[in-house]
């Protein structure tokens, strides 16, 4: 049974023309990518090493030497050439290219004669492939270059690198599967699922949806394959000191995948499952995996999603805990976490186009994702908390894993290359087509071909988004061509209006029940729409069940979250309070990290009348001094040095 679902836009037919994105594009292209390059291959002073290339010479035996780094090393490899490839759809770089070959030369060298291709287990552990799924990421590393095939080959039409994956993909097959004497196991980070998907929507061939499919309904199956190939192993473990690494429910093999009610265990892993789970469902038609899709994503959107689009609250692990569980403080929101997100809510709008799955998307994009890169493209978060004090960090250890600055390279890089790998890819999530409409999902300045009954069409957007809620949609086309264009109305716009070629629209039944306004005409060359989405700084309040935000306030304008920085407020921020009623100010500021709305905010910064220095005392009174807060966009914070940092802000 299919369900009725649109289908990707392909990144060759979307171009981004947008002053706010395109400096991210860019950056990616010109600084991002090589700097990754040079971090890959050990060329980055002061930088933890990668090895990462070197693995793959010399398991090609282009070089001598052992391997060195974590047991998924090899992925990062794969997001890298990944985002080359979408790089290379948008615009030619010989330079770049043939970099991009001469490394995919090395891993078809690399790859062994029976199709395997993993640099670990082949120069540490080569009697131990597939040994132990649970924890040595073999099918994950396999996934990323899956991928990265995929994308060069869409970028380039080059087929080396996908066919070296198909012969590593036709050799999985080989290995695992429901029939006689094949593994009846899965992976312990889930990510080839999707990946078989996409090399599937590739190549026709149904091998490999039919084994993406088997991965996701074996995993949580009785007897459980992780603990069968522990007591294989005698016990023998490869993370000694991670006893969370052995939980069942921390890479979600609890339960079958169709039976899980909630998001569990490492937070990055759920949403990769997810999105596999929403791949099978639009490919196959499978209702019970539609079904488990939305469940998941309810649980984490209602109950276990921070207000930046954050996701997986707790160090240990890197997971998720309980519901309304969301520290500011130590939160974890891995970078990666929010991109598996975004993943997941682009694959639910291919499935049913509601605008909250975009909405949820639009929110991990503009706060958590860009959070996780520098201004210069250089540094990264790995981690990015709602609530930052230096002065805690390297002396009480719960906040270790936070940093108050942004870093060069990480020992595990897996964020760096997957910002890359996003951003890169960018023109795929702004718009989707089902039947004879054009869904716009995201407000970025691009043009996308496509085509109606009638003949080819194009749609050029402008806007000044994400700073003002002006967008216009310009049609170009030969001859008259009759379609729908859906445009969505975001969660945070509290009223909009529309005009087509300078006329008022008035036809509000227009606004489904997904969210979108919706236009069936005929259209002509030069006929434009203007969508209106009024946009102001708004109080955000966070359910009753949150302790950690009890009484406090944060400020949204647009898809932006705002924070208090020491940089602009002064330190001691947990001394700050916004007044409820007073006024919200909004104003750009072009020199100000490139440009930036700030919010001018009427709050009071409390002070203790005492001037006793005991630690506790009865009745203490404090005076209340007016103060002009200063809240900047949250994916800004941390470009100005070491400072305090809050997202939620007391509120009187």
């Amino acid at each position: 049974m299919t369900i009725q679902s649109t289908n990707i836009t392909p990144l060759s037919r979307v171009s981004i023309q947008d002053d706010f994105w395109m400096e991210y594009v860019n950056l990616v292209r010109d600084v991002v990518v090589p700097y990754q390059w040079e971090a890959l291959n050990d060329r980055i002073p002061d930088a933890e090493p990668s090895s990462a290339v070197r693995n793959f010479k010399i398991a090609a035996g282009e070089e001598q030497g052992e391997f060195y780094g974590m047991v998924f090393q090899d992925s990062d490899v794969g997001k890298w050439l990944e985002a080359v490839g979408y790089l290379l759809s948008s615009r030619p770089d010989p330079a770049l290219e043939r970099i991009a070959d001469e490394l995919i030369d090395t891993l078809a060298k690399a790859q062994r004669s029976d199709g395997y291709l993993n640099t670990y287990f082949t120069l540490k552990e080569p009697e131990g492939r597939w040994t132990n799924l649970a924890e040595c990421h073999e099918l994950y590393c396999a996934g990323h270059l899956m991928e990265a095939a995929v994308a060069y080959y869409e970028g380039t039409g080059k087929r080396k690198l996908l066919d070296v994956m198909c012969k590593y993909a036709d050799y999985i097959d080989t290995v695992f599967g429901p029939e006689p004497g094949k593994l009846k196991g899965y992976d312990g980070h889930q990510e080839v699922e999707l990946a078989l998907v996409k090399l599937y929507r590739a190549t026709g061939n149904e091998k490999y949806l039919n084994l993406s499919r088997f991965f996701l309904d074996q995993r949580g199956a009785k007897p459980n394959f992780y603990e069968i190939q522990l007591a294989q192993r005698g016990g023998k473990v490869h993370y000694p000191n991670l006893d969370i690494a052995r939980r069942l429910s921390y890479s979600q093999s609890h339960l079958p995948v169709r039976e899980q009610q909630t998001a569990e265990g490492h937070a990055v892993r759920v949403v990769y499952m997810c999105a596999g789970m929403a791949d099978i469902a639009k490919e196959t038609g499978d209702r019970g995996m539609l079904e488990a899709s939305r469940r998941l994503w309810r649980n984490i959107v209602d109950k276990r999603m921070y207000i930046t689009g954050g996701i997986g609250s707790m160090e240990h692990g890197e997971a998720f805990t309980f519901d309304y569980d969301l520290p500011n403080d130590t939160a974890y929101a891995e970078t990666c976490a929010s991109i598996g997100l975004i993943f997941f809510a682009h694959r639910m709008l291919q499935l049913e186009p509601k605008s909250e799955y975009a909405d949820v998307m639009e929110r991990a994009l503009y706060n958590t994702v860009l959070s996780g890169m520098s201004k210069d493209g250089r540094h990264f978060f790995y981690v990015n908390p709602l609530e930052v004090y230096p002065e805690a960090h390297g002396k009480n250890a719960i906040y270790n894993h936070v940093k108050p600055e942004r870093q060069g390279w990480f020992g595990c890089a897996c964020c760096p290359p997957n910002v890359a790998r996003l951003l890169g890819s960018l023109g795929k999530y702004i718009y989707s087509a089902h039947g004879n409409t054009l869904y716009t999902h995201l407000y970025i300045g691009s043009r996308i071909e496509w085509g109606t009954a009638e003949g080819p069409v194009a749609v050029e957007q402008e806007t000044r988004h994400p700073w003002s809620g002006d967008v216009r949609l310009r049609i170009s086309a030969d001859k008259p061509s009759v379609f729908e264009l859906a445009l969505r109305v975001p969660d945070w716009c509290d009223g909009y209006v529309v005009r087509i070629n300078g006329e008022a629209w008035t036809k509000t039944e227009s606004l489904d029940g997904d969210g979108y306004v919706k236009i069936a005409r005929s259209w002509t060359e030069g006929d434009t729409v203007d969508l209106d989405l009024h946009m102001s700084a708004r109080r955000m309040s966070g359910h009753p069940m949150i302790r950690q935000v009890a009484g406090k306030t944060a400020i949204q304008r647009g898809p932006f979250v705002y924070c208090l920085e020491e940089a602009d407020n002064g330190p001691h921020l947990h001394e700050v309070a916004l007044l409820k009623d007073g006024k919200l100010q909004t104003d750009f500021e072009p020199d100000l990290l490139g440009g930036l709305e700030v919010v001018t905010a009427e709050g009071v910064r409390m002070k203790r009348e005492s001037g006793d220095d005991r630690l506790y005392e009865p009745d203490v009174s404090y005076r209340v001094e007016p103060a002009a807060l200063r809240f900047i966009p949250y994916y800004a914070w941390a470009n100005r040095g070491r400072g305090e940092m809050t997202v939620w802000v007391r509120s009187l």
